[in-house]
């Protein structure tokens, strides 16, 4: 039987980590998923949830692992954002975190203070605490990356439930860019696509004119993706 071979390594190496950027969405403005640390370094800061990758762990897989322990999250849409690897990001040793972004619809999850967890609170983007590590920078560039993606991607319906209205797809959209929006021209801009479904349903008890809800269409989305369609607003 063939053995198997250890190899050791006469240099230094860095640990490998995972950080990870989740937003929420409450009809009103974009928040973030934060922890307050229980350990140093940074022991009562807040942070994004993080850890380290284990030896049999993906990067990604690391993350939703780590998004559960420690805030009770799962089951949701994640994507690499960038690898952070300055030197000095982690006072404890090298660490090289391969970071990532989600979006979550809040009102679905009950946070959890998990493991090395003191609290898990959502934080509107716009009054940010203090952050430990680099993770200012990680937040800076995931609200970058959104703000691009949400333009030609349909990836905003993630944060919304399964019914909405186009009032609240469109405060969606404000939140995520930071700027108002032309009431008229989204509305028709994105009807026309032919990706919503309006339901026979209405909003009830609102001291305004009830609303239709709308679905998004997402069979639909992947049969016109597959002949070329380009979803952009």
């Amino acid at each position: 039987m063939k053995q198997k071979t250890h190899y050791q390594y006469e240099y230094e190496r860095p640990a490998l980590a995972t950080d990870c950027a989740i937003f929420g969405f409450d009809g009103g403005e974009l928040k973030l998923l934060l922890l307050k640390r229980e350990k140093e370094p940074f022991e009562n800061k807040w942070a994004l949830p993080g850890g380290f990758v284990y030896m049999h762990e993906t990067a990604e897989v690391s993350a939703k692992r780590i998004l559960m322990e420690k805030a009770g999250i799962k089951d949701v849409f994640i994507e690499q954002l960038y690898t952070f690897s300055r030197i000095d990001r982690d006072p404890r040793e090298r660490i090289v975190s391969v970071s990532h972004y989600a979006l979550v619809d809040k009102s679905q999850f009950e946070l959890i203070a998990g493991r090395d967890t003191i609290q898990a609170e959502w934080h509107p983007i716009s009054q940010l605490p203090e952050l430990g590590f680099d993770h200012a920078e990680i937040v800076a560039m995931a609200i970058e990356r959104l703000k691009g993606k949400v333009r030609y991607q349909p990836v905003g319906f993630e944060l919304l439930d399964a019914k909405f209205t186009l009032t609240q797809l469109q405060l969606l959209y404000e939140a995520i860019l930071q700027t108002p929006i032309d009431k008229r021209n989204f509305r028709k801009k994105i009807t026309a696509m032919g990706l919503l479904k309006q339901l026979d349903e209405k909003e009830q008890n609102v001291p305004r004119k009830a609303a239709f809800y709308y679905s998004f269409d997402k069979k639909k989305y992947e049969e016109l993706m597959k002949k070329g369609f380009h979803f952009e607003l």
